[in-house]
């Protein structure tokens, strides 16, 4: 199999590259590092030696509660190509970055930064995996290719209680043409506490048109003793009924791509195993930090950070798609338990415009980890 891109690496094209970031905020060609020192509050004091043309305006500083950015604003056609991002701890939350695409009014992105990075524990979880990449410490990326024919614009936002000091990214995109067969990326994060009478959380519902699902983020906080993840993924497509998915799994770790608990060996250790794979990982497995002051985000119960990338298996539907996870353990006496847990989700998937509204989110409170 050769790595996907890597075949056409060679190929040359008429495609144009840019780059929106701090340091060139249209993207324009030679429109990068033009700001002079004290030109606005976003330039840096460390640059008066050196003047313009140096590293003058490299972050936006000072983001205040309540503060919508637009980082990109694009005229098509195009595709966003990679995505950067980097804050300081424990804020990756409070952060919200929305995607419109061709002049819709509602989002087709719209999620907390750090869960759209596979972060929404405390920025600390490192992923290796082929669409997103997190590296030392805390350099978030994303490489899914987000196509637009009329344009794109890319907000941020903060919506927690203080300011962000600091907030670096970088996008960068190719104006192209896009086949007629593209789609647009959409991402949307849900939070529910499941309970005894409805184990169930729901990961993506209401989508119509057509296109394919592509990847899924769980932050999974434990509120019951023993094992959490017998519960399993169902895919409802086109019409299926709410009792008669046409994907069911076997398991909520098996849908991960784990098995048997993720433990190596139950004799000697009973500790789950971490991974990060190209398209399966559990990055963050039983944390529980000791609170520090400051970092809302630290959660205080056990708490398990998985994804799955359907890249090489995209899940396609025609008309609707949605996507569930069931909340099992077990009772002592061999029977499944439906559990009370705290599960927050992030879903992927390309379709067709015009589409629904997402589902909106919460206010920042019923963000924070419990």
């Amino acid at each position: 199999m050769v790595f996907p891109g890597l075949a056409e690496i060679a190929r040359l094209s008429n495609a144009r590259t840019r780059s929106v970031s701090a340091e060139n905020p249209t993207g324009a060609k030679s429109g990068g590092a033009q700001a002079g020192i004290g030109e606005d509050p976003h330039c840096t004091a460390a640059a008066s030696a050196l003047g313009k043309g140096w590293k003058v305006r490299p972050c936006l500083r000072d983001v205040t509660p309540g503060q919508t950015i637009v980082l990109a604003d694009i005229t098509g056609p195009g595709v966003i190509q990679h995505v950067w991002f980097t804050v300081l701890d424990a804020v990756q939350r409070w952060l919200t970055i929305r995607v419109y695409y061709d002049g819709q009014a509602h989002p087709s992105i719209e999620c907390p930064l750090g869960d759209f990075f596979c972060n929404g524990v405390d920025g600390n979880a490192l992923i290796a995996s082929l669409p997103i990449a997190v590296n030392p410490k805390g350099g978030m990326n994303s490489y899914w290719p987000m196509p637009f024919r009329r344009s794109c614009r890319i907000e941020i936002s903060n919506d927690g209680p203080s300011k962000i000091n600091e907030l670096f990214f970088q996008i960068t995109y190719a104006e192209q043409d896009v086949p007629a067969e593209a789609a647009y990326l959409h991402c949307s994060w849900r939070r529910s506490m499941t309970t005894r009478e409805r184990p169930e959380h729901v990961i993506l519902d209401g989508v119509a048109g057509a296109g394919h699902y592509v990847g899924t983020y769980v932050v999974w906080g434990q509120l019951s003793n023993g094992w959490w993840g017998e519960g399993e993924v169902k895919f409802f497509i086109d019409g299926d009924p709410h009792d008669a998915p046409t994907i069911c799994g076997t398991g909520t770790e098996d849908y991960f791509g784990g098995a048997w608990g993720f433990v190596m060996d139950y004799q000697k250790d009973m500790t789950p195993r971490t991974y990060t794979t190209p398209f399966l990982g559990y990055a963050q497995a039983n944390y529980m930090p000791t609170p520090t002051t400051g970092q809302l985000m630290a959660p205080r119960v056990p708490t398990h950070a998985l994804y799955r990338w359907h890249v090489p298996d995209p899940v396609r539907f025609q008309q609707d798609l949605r996507v569930t996870v069931q909340a099992l353990g077990w009772w002592p006496n061999g029977k499944f338990q439906p559990l009370t847990d705290d599960i927050a989700s992030t879903a992927w998937w390309y379709q067709t415009l015009p589409s629904r509204p997402l589902a909106p989110l919460p206010p920042i409170e019923a963000r924070f980890a419990r």
